[in-house]
Order: C-alpha cells, then structure tokens, then sequence
C-alpha cells in the first residue's frame, strides 16, 4: 500500500507542478492579466534598468533600490543567457526553469529510504500560492541555492557551506543556515568562499558594497509587523503619510523611526534567542540544521521592517526541506506558513490598494498574515528548543541515614 501510494504521489508532482507553473507564466508573460498592480514591472524596469548598468562593468551605486549583496548582480545578468528573448520575458523563463530545478532536487531525496516526498509537495503547492509575484523577483534563484545547500548538510558539510555563503552574498539570509552545523568543515569552508567571492566583486566591480547604506536607511514597509502600528494609527488620527520611498511602499511621519527601531530590537532579540539556543542545544538530529535555519529564517522576516511577497518563497523552500525528514517537528508551522502564503497573495497584489488605504479589508488581512507568522514563529521556536535543549533535571535529594529498629536490645 505504501509503495502505491508513493508511486502514485511521485507520478503527480510534475503534473501539478506543469499546471500551477502554466498559470503563472501566463500570468508573468500577460496572457491574462492578474488582478491589481502590475507585480512584472519589477523585472521590466528596475532589472533592466540594473542589467545595462551592470554590463558597463560595474554597480548602480547612485540607485537607493540596489540593495543587495554583490552575488546579486549574477540573478541580474542571468537573461543575458539567452539573448535571444526579451529581458523580461527570459528572465521569467530562468526563474521557472529554477523553480523545477528545485523540484527535481526535493524529488531526488525524497524517494531515498528514509525520506518522504512532502517536502516536494511543500514546494509544488506553496510557490504557486504566492501567485505572479514569485516569478517576477529573483528570490526564487536565491531559494534554490538554500534547498541545494541543506539537502547537501548531512553528506557533504563543505558543499553546504560554500553554497551557504554563496546564498548569502546573493542576499543574506541564507547565512542562516548554517546556524546548527556542527562540522567545522562547514564553517572552513564557507568561510573561504565568502572572503573569496566577495574579493572578486570588490576587486573587480566597483560599487560592490554600497548596498549596505541603502538597506540602513529603509524605513517600516506597510505590510510589515511594525506597519500595523501605524495602520491602526491613522484611523486615530495620525499625521503621516504612505509613499514609495526607497524601492517599496512605507510610512512616513511622526514615529516611525520608534517603531522601526523597535523591528530592529525584536530582531536583535530573535537573535539573542537564537545564541542561547545554539549554546544550550545538546540533542542534534539529522533534521535539526533545517529546522534551525526555518525557525531562524522565520524569526527574521516576521521582525523585519520589510515583509515583502518574495520573502514567503524563502520560507516554502526551508518548510519543503523540514518535510523532506519524516522526523522534523515543524509540521505544524509549516502549515501555518502555507496559509499565511495564500493570504499574502490576497494583501499583494488582489487588494493591495485596500493595504495602502489602511481599511477594513486591508488591516484584517494584514493581521490575519501577520498572525500566522508569529503564530509559526513561535510554535517553531518551541519545537525547536523542545526537541534539541535538555531539561534540568533536579538533583537527587541525598539520602538521609535511618535508625536501625531491628537489633535486639542487650540486657544487662
């Protein structure tokens, strides 16, 4: 019976992979128009316009939206590969074609013995949940270098962590990963490829880190935790304003730097949490590392001062790994994630406009997705410190010496 079944779901994944994947390239591509704001425009314009930049040899330094690590301009440059397609339109075709890349990857480990093939299913359902907007960035590209990354933790602890720093220098957070790696030869030798790579950009390109002063000046995004503040606020009569300010939709005005100070202390406290756990941690499973990196990754973006569509596919990609173990504990929070992907759908792009006018639809959307993220984050984070962090055991109460009753007494 196991063995029909699992046939039966291996012969499934690539149908539904080619039917949901079909809708979204017809999406992306404009054969139908999907409801609210154009989500390619993106690619059309911002990747263009960075794409003729970076083929003169170096950084568009004097762009605020640049801002990514230098690995980026790779995904960037990457529809100059087929040259013979519109920009736009080959970039969609790199991004799909990644996309099955990383099915083929979960497909492959999923029918080792003792492996399971949800994780596949994680990803084939999850993308598509996020409509248009997962093929029309490059965060796609940067998921399927994390998946790669973990799947090859347990065999091949230096391939992990070179494509965990190569993950991170394409943006960041698949630093993360290596969170619960106990094998040096992980550390050594991401290590060596950060100092590597990020030594051919800044030697060769200029502008390769001014990314950095762009990504400090951002200010709290409207669909963002700390957002809710100020989404709440104006029907109170707060005196500020919503605009596009550093290459997505913010708030501007009174308080608002308070309250993005207070994302960045959230997830300073993300962080401290996440030390205590490394250092307490004493129960290592062989699905401990995917969990650790989801429930870090979790953490992150839910405190962010940005919480932008895209940020979902991360998540998808490290649920679909956690799945690919019978034994991961984040079940449940991967449900949660899934959900609160559909729902990022209907805040971005369906009724976006609704999000940006702060009313009735928008903010109950808004709490709704942004409930599910702090509900997965913190059912994760249980698990995980549950599973890995013993228990203090009490110390034995010494045993105290009894008065003997059964000698006879001596006459005398």
């Amino acid at each position: 019976m196991r063995t029909t079944g699992a046939r039966r779901s291996l012969a499934c994944l690539p149908v539904v992979w080619c039917l949901t994947r079909l809708v979204l390239l017809l999406f992306v591509l404009k054969v139908y128009v999907f409801p609210g704001p154009d989500v390619t425009s993106d690619v059309s314009v911002i990747y263009q316009g960075w794409y003729d930049v970076l083929r003169t040899g170096t950084f568009p330094q004097d762009d605020v939206t640049w801002q990514y690590p230098p690995a980026a301009a790779l995904a960037i440059l990457s529809p100059g590969l087929l040259s013979f397609l519109p920009y736009a339109t080959a970039f969609f075709v790199l991004v799909c074609v990644t996309d099955l890349a990383v099915l083929a990857l979960l497909t492959y480990a999923g029918r080792r013995p003792g492996r399971s093939l949800r994780g596949a299913w994680v990803w084939v359902a999850g993308v598509p949940l996020l409509g248009p907007t997962v093929y029309a960035r490059y965060d796609v590209m940067v998921t399927a270098v994390a998946v790669a990354a973990l799947l090859a933790g347990a065999r091949h602890p230096k391939a992990m962590g070179a494509l965990a720093a190569f993950g991170a220098l394409l943006k960041v957070w698949p630093a993360m990963l290596l969170l619960a790696a106990r094998r040096p030869a992980s550390w050594v030798s991401a290590v060596v490829t950060g100092i590597a790579v990020t030594g051919v950009f800044a030697l060769a390109v200029p502008g390769a880190f001014a990314f950095l002063t762009f990504q400090r000046d951002r200010g709290t995004e409207v669909e963002s935790l700390g957002a809710l503040v100020f989404h709440v606020a104006r029907h109170f009569g707060w005196q500020g304003e919503v605009r596009l300010n550093y290459g997505s939709i913010e708030f501007l005005g009174p308080y608002v730097s308070e309250v993005s100070t207070g994302a960045l202390f959230l997830t300073g406290a993300a962080f401290g949490w996440l030390v205590l756990w490394r250092l307490l941690a004493r129960h290592f499973e062989e699905h401990t590392v995917a969990d650790a990196a989801f429930v870090a990754v979790l953490m992150f973006t839910t405190t962010s001062r940005v919480i932008s569509p895209q940020y979902m596919v991360w998540l998808v990609g490290l649920a679909a790994v956690c799945l690919y173990f019978p034994g991961s504990r984040m079940r449940l929070p991967v449900g949660l994630v899934l959900v609160a992907c559909f729902v990022t759908v209907l805040e971005f792009p369906l009724y976006f406009a609704n999000v940006v006018a702060s009313d009735g639809l928008g903010l109950t959307l808004l709490f709704l997705r942004n409930g599910l993220l702090v509900a997965a984050t913190l059912l994760a984070a249980r698990a995980l410190w549950r599973a890995t962090v013993p228990r203090t055991v009490p110390a034995p109460v010494p045993a105290q010496p009894t008065t003997r009753t059964d000698e006879t007494p001596v006459s005398t």
